[in-house]
């Protein structure tokens, strides 16, 4: 079986040898769009994580019986054509969670204690001019008795509340936007009203795109503070800069980007203001993470091998 990874930097030096015990193994740093056909030509196995394979390159490439996507979202891969060119694709969830959690609180941690203006200050010897033993410059607040709303009740949500009630934190769970309210949820604009401290966690749709905007934000409390965590388009950039820029809330923390990398003119990229926390999407990728992923990639490589389905959508 030949197994071909097209971008394995994004796996951050982790060992591939579970890939290199299943067949002849062939991998990429990374892959470019004019590179695709040149890198994949005469493999079975593809393993991407954010290179595209549409229609017209998955028609290039007979040989290919199965895509292992090394994340969850799969919006780089054509689900449909895969079908019908009777490739298989398979993807991993899970994996990331405890990393994800993790990355959510020191962002939530951060803002609400400013220890980033802190770090700062000490860098630049301003402990060394103060009158007294410590400085109070900023605000330091707690998670416990905070309200936190979270949007997306799925794994990560789930894990993100656990953590938040050790906290001492009230949570609630917001309804998925103009939907009618179940049981244990609460109304998705009573939510963001209410909560001091809002984590997203659901995933980007056609429904979910710009789901938080001018309106959302301007309904917020001005002590509130918004994290996402989980994908770019989710919040509207533009919206959450002016937001942020006019003390409409109290701050942001910002793992995912509408383009990714950054580009010089995203609002947040650009934002200069000690209201934000933005970091270049690395909440998935703790060792650890990144390890199981690569190990669930094997085995959904060799459940494939076997004639067995695991993890597939295709």
């Amino acid at each position: 079986m030949n197994i071909t990874l097209l971008d394995s930097d994004t796996l951050a030096g982790t060992s591939l040898k579970p890939f290199q015990e299943l067949g002849k193994f062939k991998s990429y740093p990374l892959t470019s769009t004019e590179q695709v056909i040149t890198h994949s030509l005469g493999a079975d196995v593809l393993i991407t994580n954010k290179v595209v394979l549409n229609r017209e390159t998955l028609a290039q490439l007979p040989a290919v019986k199965l895509i292992c996507v090394a994340a969850t979202g799969t919006n780089n891969v054509d689900l449909i054509a895969a079908k019908e060119l009777g490739i298989a694709v398979a993807n991993v969830a899970g994996y990331s969670t405890p990393s994800v959690v993790q990355h959510t609180f020191a962002l939530i941690t951060n803002l609400l204690g400013n220890t980033h203006r802190y770090i700062n200050d000490c860098q630049q010897g301003q402990w060394q001019q103060s009158q007294m033993f410590c400085r109070l410059d900023y605000s330091f607040n707690e998670i416990a008795g905070k309200t936190l709303a979270i949007i997306g009740y799925g794994s990560l949500g789930k894990a993100v509340a656990t953590v938040a009630n050790a906290f001492g934190a009230h949570v609630i769970l917001a309804e998925r936007k103009n939907h009618p309210v179940r049981q244990g949820r609460t109304e998705f604009y009573q939510a963001i009203k209410s909560a001091d401290i809002i984590s997203v966690h659901c995933p980007l749709t056609d429904e979910s795109r710009d789901l938080i905007s001018a309106e959302e934000l301007s309904m917020m409390k001005p002590c509130a503070i918004l994290i996402n965590t989980a994908r770019g388009g989710i919040v509207n950039e533009a919206d959450l800069a002016h937001a942020l820029a006019e003390n409409q809330i109290a701050a942001a923390g910002v793992d995912v980007l509408t383009k990714e990398p950054a580009t010089d003119t995203n609002p947040l990229a650009g934002y200069q203001g000690h209201n934000l926390i933005l970091t270049p999407h690395i909440a998935w990728a703790s060792e650890e993470s990144i390890i199981r992923l690569v190990k669930q990639i094997s085995l959904n490589i060799s459940a494939f091998s076997q004639g067995e389905s695991r993890n597939r959508l295709v």
